[in-house]
């Protein structure tokens, strides 16, 4: 591949220019068959970006027929730098189909781990930030020959005086080219150069040198002009588990933060007093950046993630979202690209405002980040979470030392950081019978933030599940403190909601009965949830996807001038065995589905079988978002004077309500009323249930794997 030009070393100069371009080129490696295999031949390039971590392109390690090339025993191939070929074995591959996600979750990337664990070698320093221009540029190839270039083994001084002088040992094998222009579309980023981009270029780096950053991985080029394309590394963010290759050891349930904390500790790691060798990757980056005029340089970058990386990983990426949003002060609204890990959150930061408001953004958002970090990990026993304490701990005096700077005003506006969820859900979910007939859970608690968002905060997964009073117990033990932080984080004097989504045959379930701890003691006494806090049912069979009708019902319910109950009627001669396919069942569903958009059902039957649990099917079916009933509601028998009060004083709540938001601070205060019996005939509201399902803010996936991440 021959050079268009020598290095124009940009705002740094030509030497940080060129010492930068040697670093690339020590981290740049060619990927070929096993160490002392007959055929020598170039696959593709790749690129070190951590100890014992080698990124290229998945096509690399494909024949041209689509098949894994041929390795050695183990699927072993050869990895070449240091004047070396090194044994190495892929591990993850992203372009693996995911039933899950589809395929616009895929990219054309793998990770090679090296087998060697004591082989030393220099690493890449990857952006934390996406790239959608580029105009100083190089991309870089591995050499044929194992032994040749500055990166396995010649020194960078003899390697500068041919790349300056313009001339090349020989032309096929040169190791890098110049970038003319370069932007982000859909399939990556596409660059265009003076000359064509030589085959065996696929998988190795594109550095952007105005940042001294790997911004890309090259995947191809036009077979006619000097048009290539790469992919981005913020691609790497949708790495999960379920790319880890059958037999490789892999890097845990999150590789993405493992690899990344492994890249960000050892560059770290590099600048430590009295550490042998020359000149690092960071060295070259602050020669570059030196003069600009930033609070928040490289050093500051590289310090903060290296803490960063320390810190485990986020529990959800609505984390890393929301505290970016405080950070930038733009509410919740989503990021402009997905964002998994702190580090990620980091890169989002930069914006091209004036140096102090990137200031302020940074250090607001490390200290976000140490706060959530000390919350979620306070109270827990065990030597890991000690440690994260202390990490956090770490973190937050970093944030307090960088502070001192900011105006007296944005140190009080950056000070304590509170999460403000504004309910808390507990789910069951459904798995299978066991062999005595008893139908098994799982069950999960998450903090909700509105608009779909949900932070899972407790989870009980296993392969076999517990009957549901088994779950239920076991999450009444650990609800009473869920909701008291809940709480605290919400603001002063704050009662979050707690919505409880169960399936069909469990809509009967009495939560706002529910009995729990009333402080964090732990000989706390309990006492009923309802009457203190709003609680809520939720359909556990109503997922992300809306159904027009759910949809369409919440609209009608939100602007209807009033509200009035639809009373279901029990169906006259129907017994238990009764279902929809009947006439008296088809009237059920002309009725709700005739009601205007103020209809809210009301049953005073049991919905746990029989005509009740039919009727809130019928219901849910046709759209309903909000209905009453009591959890002990009666059976098939006729109704008598006691459901003619409860339809009484359902009239009278919807009458009076105004407007469907308010119906759960409403039956909440009915429910005080009822268990204070400060007033006569109240008693039909202590065990009054309302289904409240907001479409626009759904629950989410239960047990579906790590949220998928695309490019």
């Amino acid at each position: 591949m021959a050079t268009s030009q020598s290095p124009a070393g940009g705002r740094g100069g030509r030497a940080a220019s060129t010492q930068l371009l040697d670093h690339a080129g020590r981290t740049t490696v060619s990927l070929r068959a096993a160490p002392g295999a007959p055929d020598t031949r170039l696959w593709g390039s790749g690129v070190l970006i951590a100890p014992g971590w080698v990124l290229t392109c998945a096509h690399v390690l494909a024949a041209s027929d689509g098949r894994r090339r041929e390795a050695g025993p183990g699927g072993v191939f050869g990895v070449a730098f240091g004047g070396r070929v090194r044994a190495a074995r892929l591990a993850y591959d992203l372009s693996r189909p995911d039933p899950e996600a589809g395929p616009a979750a895929r990219a054309d990337l793998a990770l090679v781990q090296l087998l060697d664990p004591e082989a030393e070698h220099p690493c890449a320093w990857l952006s934390d930030q996406p790239t959608t221009l580029l105009e100083d540029a190089y991309i870089f190839r591995g050499h044929d020959r194992p032994g040749a270039g500055a990166c396995e083994g010649e020194s960078a001084a003899q390697e500068r005086v041919i790349r300056e002088s313009g001339g090349v040992r020989d032309t096929a094998h040169d190791t890098f080219l110049a970038v003319r222009f370069g932007a982000r579309d859909a399939r990556g980023l596409q660059f265009g150069s003076d000359v064509r981009v030589m085959p065996g270029a696929s998988g190795g780096p594109l550095l952007e040198c105005d940042r001294g950053e790997v911004v890309g991985i090259v995947k191809g080029r036009h077979q006619h002009d000097h048009v290539g394309l790469a992919v981005p590394v913020t691609a790497l963010r949708g790495l999960g588990p379920e790319h880890l290759v059958a037999g490789a050891a892999g890097l845990g349930p999150d590789p993405y933060h493992a690899l990344m904390s492994l890249h960000d500790r050892w560059h770290w790691a590099g600048q430590e007093l009295g550490r042998p060798g020359g000149p690092t990757w960071f060295d070259a980056q602050h020669a570059i950046m030196a003069g600009r005029g930033r609070l928040w340089g490289v050093q500051e970058r590289l310090q903060a993630l290296d803490l960063l990386a320390r810190l485990p990983a986020p529990r959800d990426p609505l984390v890393v979202e929301r505290a970016v949003g405080e950070a930038l002060e733009r509410g919740d609204g989503p990021a402009a690209w997905p964002l998994r890990t702190w580090r990620d959150g980091h890169g989002e930061l930069y914006r091209g405002s004036d140096p102090y408001t990137e200031l302020c953004a940074f250090v607001h958002y490390l200290r976000i980040v140490a706060q959530l970090t000390a919350d979620e990990t306070r109270d827990v026993p065990g030597e890991a979470a000690a440690a994260a304490r202390g990490e956090a701990a770490r973190l937050a005096e970093f944030v307090q030392a960088k502070a001192v700077v900011l105006q007296p005003q944005d140190r009080r506006r950056i000070g304590p950081v509170r999460r403000r969820p504004r309910s808390v859900l507990v789910e069951f979910e459904p798995l299978f019978y066991d062999e005595g007939g008893h139908e098994l859970f799982n069950w999960s608690v998450s903090e909700g933030y509105g608009q779909g968002k949900w932070l899972r905060v407790d989870v009980q997964e296993s392969d076999g599940g517990v009957p549901f009073e088994q779950a239920r117990g076991q999450v009444l033990r650990r609800l009473g403190a869920r909701l008291l932080r809940a709480d605290q984080d919400a603001g002063p004097d704050a009662r979050v909601r707690l919505e409880v989504a169960v399936p069909e045959g469990h809509w009967h379930t009495p939560a706002g009965q529910w009995e729990v701890a009333a402080s964090t003691r732990r000989t706390a006494r309990v006492r009923p949830v309802g009457p203190g806090r709003a609680v809520i049912l939720r359909d556990q069979g109503r997922r992300e996807e809306v159904d027009p009708a759910w949809l369409r019902r919440w609209q009608g319910i939100t602007v209807a001038p009033e509200l009035h109950a639809l009373r279901l009627p029990p169906r006259p001669g129907a017994g238990a065995g009764a279902h929809p396919g009947t006439a008296s069942a088809e009237a059920m569903w002309r009725l709700l589905e005739s009601a205007d958009g103020g209809a809210l059902p009301a049953l005073c039957h049991s919905v746990a079988e029989g005509f009740g649990r039919d009727a809130v099917g019928v219901a849910l079916d046709s759209g309903f978002p909000a209905a009453l009933w009591p959890a002990t509601g009666h059976g098939e028998r006729e109704c008598d004077a006691s459901c003619e009060e409860f339809h009484r004083g359902v009239r009278e709540l919807l009458h009076g309500a105004g407007a469907v938001s308010r119906l759960p601070e409403l039956v909440r205060e009915l429910r005080a009323k009822a268990a204070e019996a400060a007033e006569e005939g109240m008693h039909w509201a202590r065990d009054l249930v309302l289904l409240y399902d907001d479409p626009e803010d759904p629950i989410p996936q239960l047990f579906a794997d790590r949220p998928q991440v695309s490019p």
